[in-house]
């Protein structure tokens, strides 16, 4: 469990859905168990404190308390905890903690809820190298309306600002130009629905949602499509595209969490101000769960 991992962002990532009680406090004991046995399940380790861990609905002293609980569970090593902040100072305390809880590396959007640019991404990415911990930029345009372009990227690489990228964009082709680019960053699929086509083009790394709730299926996908085993990856990708796919949509949170209760983990509900799913997405949800559980890629 402690073994030292040469880059603890390479292979199957989880970013970690966080059990919430009905009075929505955390299962802190829970969330311990579930690291536990999503790197039993074959899982390469755990990225708490991300948007699937709704680490926006959280108060400071929670957000340090789930990633000692991380930590306490799997072994520093095997914990990247997402870092995201409205600011730099902020995001390096995060990444200053993180280190000091035995974390081996983080991850980091560019500035939360503002619009930067590029010299302002880069200087966001300066301060936090300060930490001195390898840093996984995390590419979201969507969410935070700041694009991390390969040329963007190549940059922060080539000054030392970052050793990786989880890849949200979608966009398939820019694992090709980031290849060109800056050959030694590492790139990690962001996206559970375009897995496949990354991992054809290069990737070294996963940062999954939907092992949360199939941890030993995704695994497999990932293995196999990484190693080129077309012929495995292909039919268990088309399988379970239709639960991937949820990842890439807003209420992914809750969708995700809706399979873990299914599969027999605790999902249980998010915090506002996410709601529930109204009635067509978990009917849904609920049947392409099914169908996957039946077919026993659980």
């Amino acid at each position: 469990m402690t073994t030292t991992r040469v880059r603890p962002w390479h292979g199957v990532m989880v970013a970690t859905a966080l059990p919430l009680e009905d009075d929505l406090s955390i299962d802190l004991d829970g969330y311990a168990e579930h690291c536990r046995w999503l790197v039993a399940s074959g899982c390469d380790g755990v990225v708490p404190n991300g948007s699937l861990g709704e680490y926006q609905t959280l108060s400071e002293q929670e957000r340090t308390r789930v990633v000692e609980t991380a930590v306490a569970a799997v072994g520093g090593d095997r914990v990247m905890p997402g870092i995201a902040a409205y600011g730099a100072l902020e995001a390096r305390r995060w990444a200053e903690r993180a280190r000091a809880a035995g974390c081996r590396a983080v991850m980091l959007l560019p500035p939360n809820a503002y619009r930067a640019d590029e010299r302002t991404v880069i200087e966001h990415y300066r301060e936090v190298a300060e930490a001195g911990l390898p840093i996984v930029a995390y590419n979201n345009p969507f969410d935070t309306r700041v694009d991390l372009t390969p040329e963007l990227l190549a940059r922060l690489y080539a000054e030392g600002l970052i050793t990786a990228v989880k890849e949200f964009s979608g966009d398939v082709r820019r694992a090709y130009r980031l290849a060109e680019l800056a050959p030694g960053l590492d790139l990690l699929a962001g996206a559970d629905d375009v897995l496949l086509e990354l991992a054809v083009a290069g990737v070294v790394g996963w940062v999954a949602g939907y092992p949360n709730a199939l941890p030993r299926s995704c695994v497999a996908l990932y293995r196999a499509a990484v190693a080129g085993d077309l012929a495995t990856a292909l039919p268990l990708y088309r399988a379970l595209h239709p639960l991937l796919r949820w990842d890439s949509r807003t209420v992914f949170v809750q969708a995700i969490k809706l399979s873990m209760d299914l599969a027999g983990r605790r999902g249980g509900p998010s915090r506002p101000p996410r709601l529930s799913l109204v009635p067509e997405e978990e009917a849904a949800v609920r049947a392409a769960t099914e169908k996957i559980l039946a077919e026993g890629l659980g």
